[in-house]
């Protein structure tokens, strides 16, 4: 019986800026992957018909003289839909492209852009979870696969789509051992409650020791030692405030307000949450939300919960 074919469209963008609601792509590049091979690739520079944010061309090098001649993005998304189809995207970090692309597709199209998304960068994640990276770099590097000219769309692009196979083959046998796992599923709560409880009781006793270190320190104490050479010494970390007021026509010049500046999402969903806001302003405030990333925790609920 001939093999299934499994289409997958790894792709890479590089933008004006980070923000998705108010930058442009200005990079395009995409490989086609069936059965895991390459099959065939495509790729194109946009004219985003506005200014490049000088900390984007720090990362990626593309300026403005670059995409001048470039087509607009009117001209030229209806040819990078058709290479797409509707196959499933493979992305690094794939929020972030995906947001691009939608809001592309709602511009020209004034429709969304609904294909499957992968997040090879999740993946990544669950198979390497010690790492301390875990970029395409990381990525990359992790399955020997050569990263040249890195931050550049077609460069990225083939980088992932080299390694994305192997990471799946990895992904997928990972999910085969835990599905198998699901036959014993009460076991594994009684075994993970037990687990907890150690370690709980183990982070108590790390916490006295640190205690105990951090008087030795400020008693004026020397640096320990341990036989298997680990020295323990006592360290101090300014952490400083600034008046927005002052530094933000300097940020905006270095095109970095967005990144320096963040919002306390936490807080304002509390807020969101509330009682204190009127109707009018809780709605504004929803419809100002813009998916950045889902979270997904356990709980484990004490008994008469």
């Amino acid at each position: 019986m001939p093999r299934k074919k499994v289409v997958e469209i790894v792709l890479d963008t590089e933008t004006t800026g980070l923000d998705y609601t108010k930058e442009r792509i200005i990079e395009f590049a995409v490989v086609r992957l069936e059965n895991g091979k390459v099959k065939d690739t495509y790729q194109t520079l946009i004219n985003p018909e506005q200014h490049i944010r000088k900390s984007s061309i720090a990362i990626h090098g593309i300026t403005e003289d670059m995409v001048a001649d470039a087509p607009k993005e009117s001209e030229i998304l209806g040819e990078i839909l058709d290479f797409i189809g509707d196959a499933p995207i493979v992305a690094h970090n794939a929020i972030f492209d995906y947001s691009f692309l939608n809001e592309a597709c709602k511009r020209v199209f004034k429709k969304k852009f609904e294909n499957e998304r992968i997040d090879s960068q999740q993946m990544f994640k669950e198979i390497c979870p010690d790492l301390e990276s875990h970029g395409l770099a990381a990525l990359t590097e992790k399955f020997h696969v050569d990263l040249e000219n890195h931050h550049r769309a077609m460069a990225d692009a083939m980088g992932l789509a080299l390694a994305y196979p192997k990471l799946k083959k990895l992904y997928l046998q990972k999910y085969d051992w835990q599905t198998k796992q699901l036959e014993n599923i009460d076991y594994l709560f009684e075994r993970f409650l037990r687990i907890q409880q150690s370690v709980q009781t183990m982070q108590s006793e790390l916490q006295d020791l640190k205690s105990i270190f951090k008087l030795h320190f400020e008693l004026g104490g020397e640096p320990i030692s341990a036989e298997s050479g680990e020295t323990m010494v006592y360290q101090s970390k300014h952490s400083f405030g600034y008046k927005f007021s002052e530094i933000k026509d300097v940020l905006e010049e270095l095109g970095a307000l967005d990144k320096a500046v963040k919002l306390n999402t936490g807080f304002i969903d509390r807020l969101c949450n509330g009682l204190s806001l009127s109707d009018e302003s809780r709605k504004k405030i929803r419809e100002a939300r813009r998916e950045l990333s889902e979270t997904r925790n356990l709980q484990v609920l004490k008994p008469g919960h």
